[in-house]
């Protein structure tokens, strides 16, 4: 494997972190508007993700920076091609830890309730936009001769990629339905666990119907494995929910999620951005990689800052590793 493909795979797996963390963080952000029914239980959900969900985003980072480094011309593409949708996507990530950490800063109920429906649309809004990028970038879009993206937006909203992104929403909401059941104490746990059956069942319907759409168009033997781990998953995740082995539940709904992403760069490789319009304008890991001296420092510079990173996540998930509830939830918290 030369060292082209090795960085497609790093960002490949980069992407999947970020997916599968991130996920049950967008996820517990909508549901602090579907699950909690007062000030108190939305104030548990989001300490559930309080100490973590800025770690999590470090993935978005890496994986961004890495494919600016890794494969320029990808990130030129992508990132103007799809401006507007990435532009959201960054104006809800912002908004949404501002909201996070103003929220409690004063204890006006509009001010309050102003900054949660901030987290609820912030979180909803990316994880449904990340779900239609992805699936433009495997199902592949206008690009000339030049790799400049020909489109406008409106395309970027195709059939395939609505169906996407209702996919990475509904998933990422089981996701975090899970989680919430996995960190939390009392009634809020209970009706975690039974909103997650509802949430797992549309995601399994819209899984069955987005990934084999995918494999229809772009699968292989590859993807096709990767699409029966990914439902197989989803069904082990729903058993060991509905059997209050909340563990168990979110180990296989983020195998799921893992599965699935790992499904859609299967289909992509070796390509890094198909074009639908000139041939010429294929983007692919051989023409769109950096030099290989930039690829080595690279690839120095991972093997010495990655496990540091995945070191200090690690330990921050186990300290703040116990169940909260309301009863943790002081008065003067809100």
């Amino acid at each position: 494997m030369n060292l082209p493909d090795v960085w497609f795979a790093l960002i490949a797996v980069l992407w999947i972190g970020y997916f599968f963390l991130e996920g049950f963080d967008f996820g517990v952000g909508v549901l602090t508007k579907a699950l909690a029914r007062d000030r108190t239980e939305r104030r548990v959900l989001i300490n559930t993700i309080g100490p973590v969900w800025d770690g999590n985003e470090v993935w978005l980072l890496t994986a961004a920076g890495a494919t600016f480094a890794a494969f320029p011309d990808w990130y030129a593409t992508l990132f103007s091609g799809f401006y507007l949708l990435l532009l959201a996507v960054l104006l809800c990530l912002i908004v949404r830890g501002v909201a996070f950490e103003y929220r409690a800063k004063r204890p006006g109920e509009r001010w309050q309730r102003n900054w949660e429906h901030a987290i609820f649309w912030c979180s909803a809004v990316p994880a449904f936009l990340w779900g239609v990028i992805f699936a433009n970038i495997v199902r592949g879009v206008p690009l000339d001769a030049s790799h400049e993206y020909t489109g406008d937006v409106f395309g970027l909203l195709n059939p395939y990629a609505l169906l996407g992104g209702a996919l990475t929403l509904v998933l990422f909401t089981f996701h975090g339905a899970v989680f919430t059941a996995l960190k939390t104490v009392g009634d809020i746990r209970g009706r975690a666990r039974r909103l997650a059956t509802g949430l797992g069942l549309a995601a399994l319907a819209l899984a069955a119907a987005f990934l084999l759409w995918t494999q229809d168009a772009s699968g292989d033997t590859r993807t096709l494995v990767a699409m029966v781990v990914a439902a197989l998953s989803l069904g082990a995740a729903l058993a060991a929910n509905a059997r209050g082995r909340e563990g168990w539940a979110f180990s296989w709904s983020g195998l799921a999620i893992v599965a699935a992403v790992a499904m859609l760069f299967l289909a992509l490789f070796p390509e890094v951005m198909p074009s639908t319009g000139d041939p010429a304008g294929t983007l692919t890991i051989e023409n769109a990689a950096s030099s290989p001296y930039t690829l080595r420092i690279m690839t120095w510079c991972a093997a010495i800052a990655t496990p540091i990173v995945l070191l200090y996540q690690g330990w921050t998930y186990w300290v703040f590793r116990k169940r909260i509830g309301t009863q943790h939830i002081a008065p003067a918290a809100h």
